[in-house]
């Protein structure tokens, strides 16, 4: 992740709006105090790190440049001591502004943040801030006023898989297309998570594959999902139990991950999953036992909606800290009853 962290704004990928406004800041010299925030791994450090090296020579950055993450002391003692003496000492050398970069200011105390008001306001004219956060609701009213914000989004797969091949090639790993699909979509967004990923996955396993990818991850594979999903609607209850309850045992598996698959099942669709539904026919001594090809899809949304709301209770009852085994029943049942609605209504 650090060897290929990005150097300048432009090998940047992402925010293109973003960068060419902070590129044109720089360049008129009238860098605003600036407030980044957004999910873990889009590029916030690497910005404001890339523009420190744009603004500063190799030799004045660490007289120029004070970096302060959540790891380091930030309390108001802190603020009020080291930071207040970097910002409101002039350099006499160079003309030009001090950058202070508060990495992880959400992690900040109430009344840190509160001394910061004042050191922003009183020395805005030989030193710029830089906050970086996850979360914005944690940033202080008074502080947000006085910095101009920016939000980076999660990344796009558009923007991920050409960084991605970028490295693949340069580190020279076997990677396959479904292998680089699984990544993009584990990471859902997070560069860092993505490369660190690629990096476990091509250690342990040599080639990246989709199953070798999941497997790595400790995520449910798309085969074991559609497994859970066929025992759930065409199985009676306790053998539906007693395999998933194997397969779980098997794999390691979390009920949550399998609970949050299950849930893109049913709200994507698409995926064809067998309802076997026994018909009676007054023609033939015997019931015939016919496979009906029922897409996620194709629930009626009366039905579908019913089965949210059951999904959406266990995971909450999950979030409470309930018993894995009966939640699971739980489920199973939720399955078992819409399947019966479904056949009831066929």
């Amino acid at each position: 992740v650090e060897k290929y962290r990005p150097q300048a704004l432009s090998e940047l990928v992402s925010h293109r709006d973003i960068l060419s406004t902070v590129q044109r800041f720089i360049s008129e010299d009238r860098l605003p105090h600036l407030l980044l925030y957004g999910p873990p791994g889009t590029g916030k450090t690497s910005t404001i790190l890339a523009c420190a090296r744009q603004l500063y020579r190799e030799r004045e950055f660490g007289s120029m440049v004070l970096e302060l993450n959540a790891s380091d002391d930030r309390g108001i003692d802190i603020v009020r001591g080291p930071i207040l003496s970097f910002a409101s000492t002039r350099t006499i050398f160079k003309k030009g502004f001090k950058l202070v970069i508060l990495d992880e200011a959400d992690a900040m105390t109430q009344d840190a943040q509160n001394a910061l008001r004042r050191v922003i306001e009183k020395f805005t004219e030989n030193t710029r801030f830089c906050l970086i956060c996850n979360y914005l609701s944690k940033i202080i009213p008074a502080l947000q006023s006085r910095c101009t914000r920016f939000r980076f989004g999660p990344l796009t797969p558009e923007l991920m898989v050409p960084r991605l091949q970028h490295v693949i090639q340069e580190e020279g790993v076997d990677v396959t297309e479904d292998g680089m699909k699984a990544l993009v979509t584990l990471s859902s967004g997070d560069m860092r998570r993505a490369l660190n990923i690629l990096q476990s996955t091509s250690m342990a396993f040599g080639k990246v594959t989709e199953e070798n990818v999941y497997t790595c991850t400790g995520h449910p594979l798309k085969s074991d999902i559609a497994n859970i999903l066929d025992w759930m609607l065409n199985q009676d209850f306790s053998t539906a139990y007693r395999k998933i309850m194997e397969l779980k045992t098997l794999k390691g598996l979390a009920l949550q991950d399998i609970l949050t698959e299950i849930h893109l099942f049913v709200h994507r669709g698409g995926h064809r999953v067998r309802l076997r539904m026994i018909l009676e026919r007054p023609n033939f001594p015997l019931a015939l036992t016919e496979w009906f090809f029922l897409s996620t899809v194709d629930f009626p949304p009366s039905i579908r909606i019913q089965l949210l709301i059951k999904l959406a209770d266990i995971e909450y009852r999950l979030a409470a800290g309930t018993s894995e085994k009966i939640q699971l029943s739980s489920l199973i049942a939720a399955f078992q009853v819409t399947r019966d609605l479904v056949v009831a209504e066929a």
